[in-house]
């Protein structure tokens, strides 16, 4: 299948962890990547990526995306010289861990509303590609089917925080995108805000296209173990809609599937939710 070329792409949540390591290959691709960032110092002494700083590839755009008026600016700038042609959302919440509670965000629905000021302030005529990072085992069936029995007291204690909110994004998701919903899983009103549906600029049920969630394994900070090619084995397992069963995988493997996703197999995994693990 040929490559497609990624030319502009706008970042939230790229200042580490997934977004960043993500960025860093488009940029290396030859993309400019725009950076919605609360501090526009968090690069510096960076010198991995200095240097597309210094030539204007990167570029930084000072906001919160929890305020929709530096939302919808990050758009503006971003769609001035050319159409932004993928968006990566990775925001997520740093630990805070409570003995009793487990982590504890201060603003419990942050990746719900951030979510909801990207898609509803999308320049209109826009269709970009659209990646979202939820996680597996998020929904009771997913909890069910794809959490090996050690990892169930974690993700039911640990991580009940952010994989509420993390659910919340998914419903907004499901809704605008015209996908079905289990309602085991709730209505996650609490995380989307009273009357949500009836937002202004909410993309309405089945119009949200070109759209990727992401539900990776557990967390880990190894190494890219796709660009080691080791053993000629495929590096991580994939699946669309269907839970897959496993225990980890590492962050710069999922930004390596992200940049695989979207210039080579888009066609596949657009408009899905697809699950990785190793």
């Amino acid at each position: 299948m040929p490559s497609t070329s990624i030319n502009n792409v706008l970042s939230f949540g790229g200042s580490r962890n997934i977004g960043y390591y993500s960025a860093i290959r488009f940029l290396n691709q030859g993309a400019t990547v725009h950076f919605l960032l609360r501090s526009t110092s968090v690069f510096d002494g960076n010198s991995e990526i200095q240097p597309f700083i210094q030539s204007g590839k990167a570029k930084l755009i000072q906001g919160d995306a929890l305020k929709e008026a530096d939302v919808k600016a990050a758009w503006d700038f971003a769609s001035s010289t050319s159409p932004v042609d993928l968006v990566v959302f990775t925001i997520g919440t740093l630990p805070n861990i409570s003995i009793t509670k487990g982590i504890v965000m201060d603003i419990p629905n942050l990746v719900t509303q951030c979510y909801l000021n990207v898609v509803c302030t999308i320049p209109r005529h826009a269709n970009p590609k659209l990646v979202v990072i939820s996680s597996c085992g998020l929904t009771k069936h997913g909890h069910k089917v794809a959490l090996p029995l050690l990892l169930k007291p974690m993700y039911s204690w640990l991580l009940a925080a952010p994989h509420k909110d993390k659910l919340g994004m998914e419903r907004a998701v499901a809704y605008s995108a015209g996908w079905s919903w289990d309602n085991a899983d709730g209505d996650a009103a609490d995380m989307l805000g009273p009357d949500w549906q009836a937002r202004k600029g909410l993309p309405a049920p089945g119009t949200l296209k070109n759209i990727l969630v992401l539900r990776p394994a557990l967390f880990t900070d190894g190494p890219c173990i796709a660009d080691s090619g080791k053993n000629g084995k495929a590096p991580y397992r994939v699946t669309i809609g269907e839970e897959l069963r496993g225990w980890t995988i590492s962050r710069k493997d999922v930004a390596h599937f992200i940049s695989v996703a979207v210039t080579e197999k888009w066609d596949e995994y657009k408009d899905n939710i697809v699950n990785i693990v190793y």
